[in-house]
């Protein structure tokens, strides 16, 4: 199915590697020029090099830039002053207690799981709607409305999105530009691939089978019962991109494999 993507441009924040790599990928895959995002220069020329050479009629560029830094962030705008895509998917996680959050760690997620991404998109909304056309998209997580307890100065950001992607989509009524938030459950990057494996160093086993042992044993919820690939999560996003889904405006959706019970 054509998206009708072709020549449009894209940012994709922290997309070296892991689920922005994956968007990247399909974005690129239906003709998008994709801009490349990540702190290390050399990643992200590798990406932009792989990107030409599976796609040769997209034009992918090399955007490297720490976006939590106002400095760099207000560089890379300079630099990039018109795009038609923005997915904001850069972020970080890890486990901690409760207890153990300070002040600096609390702040520490604000600024570059919400700030960075808020900052971006308060860049280029108003060129969107100029435009009438344009894509913002938040990645979040089904963290968001189903907390663990596992990582909460994580959940609390990702919760924020989803108040931010609505309030921005109320800036948009009546034109063809739409804000949304897509909701991955557990995804199997390249970290998680090798934790997995890392479990089972010694073990006669196919990874379906370790990854499936592992799911049954920690994530009995999950219905798929298997990790959500990078790509899925991309095709995803790819077609939130395209024209045909102008009516999801200020949605969220949920990608997280059946592992919030709830029916909305």
């Amino acid at each position: 199915m054509d998206m009708e993507l072709k020549n449009k441009t894209a940012l994709v924040t922290g997309s070296t590697k892991g689920i922005g790599k994956a968007i990247a990928m399909e974005l690129a895959k239906e003709g998008v020029h994709v801009l490349i995002n990540g702190r290390n220069d050399e990643e992200v020329e590798k990406t932009v090099n792989e990107i030409k050479l599976k796609f040769p009629d997209s034009f992918p560029q090399n955007a490297t830039a720490d976006i939590v830094n106002s400095q760099q962030r207000e560089a890379l705008l300079k630099k990039h002053p018109q795009i038609d895509i923005l997915v904001n998917n850069m972020g970080i996680y890890e486990m901690m207690k409760y207890e153990d959050i300070e002040d600096e760690i609390w702040e520490k997620y604000i600024r570059t799981n919400v700030l960075a991404a808020n900052g971006l998109s308060k860049f280029y909304l108003p060129k969107m709607l100029k435009n009438n056309f344009g894509r913002i998209i938040f990645i979040a997580s089904e963290e968001a409305v189903m907390p663990s307890g596992q990582m909460p100065q994580y959940c609390m950001t990702k919760s924020m999105l989803l108040s931010l992607s609505k309030s921005l989509s109320k800036l948009t009524i009546g034109k063809e530009v739409t804000v949304n938030t897509i909701l991955p459950g557990p995804s199997l990057s390249e970290n998680v691939h090798q934790i997995i494996e890392g479990m089972y160093p010694n073990e006669d086993m196919t990874f379906s089978a370790k990854e499936r042992d592992f799911m049954i044993k920690n994530l009995p919820q999950s219905e798929i019962q298997r990790f959500i690939k990078p790509a899925e999560i991309g095709r995803l996003t790819t077609f939130l991109c395209s024209p045909y889904a102008s009516a999801f405006k200020g949605s969220p959706i949920r990608m997280d494999g059946g592992m919030v019970p709830t029916i909305f």
